[in-house]
């Protein structure tokens, strides 16, 4: 049952890691560059492009006037601190579902916010960090 929980939560979030590992792959096989930049310029634009998102993302996550140091930190990880809740309640759902002889249509759908949630936390950050390294 825990590594049914596991396999639903975890799995998912890696995913984008293992797609990225399979393109590598067909692209080791294939001897193509896959999506690299063909000279500087392209290279150049890319760096530009990538600024300007994380320019444009800085911008909404920049608080309005001048707030208190903790609701700056609280703002800023309450992304972070809902996924969490969304995980913790879908395990909670999943492990005590067949006790409290929940419906399996709840348990399956607990078990989809939760892999969402897992995907947040772990993948999408994990996938961007490899990808840049």
């Amino acid at each position: 049952m825990i590594l049914e929980t596991l396999l639903t939560t975890v799995a998912p979030a890696l995913l984008p890691v293992l797609m990225d590992g399979v393109r590598a792959g067909f692209i080791r096989l294939t001897g193509g560059a896959g999506r690299e930049p063909a000279n500087h310029k392209e290279r150049l634009e890319l760096v530009a492009a990538d600024t300007a998102r994380l320019q444009a993302l800085a911008a909404l996550d920049a608080p309005g006037g001048q707030v208190a140091p903790w609701v700056a930190n609280l703002r800023a990880s309450s992304r972070y601190l809902a996924a969490l809740g969304v995980v913790g309640v879908a395990a909670l759902v999943t492990l005590s579902g067949p006790a409290l002889e929940l419906p399996a249509e709840a348990v399956a759908s607990a078990q989809e916010w939760g892999q969402a949630g897992m995907f947040f936390l772990l993948g999408d950050r994990a996938y961007t960090h490899i990808r840049r390294s």
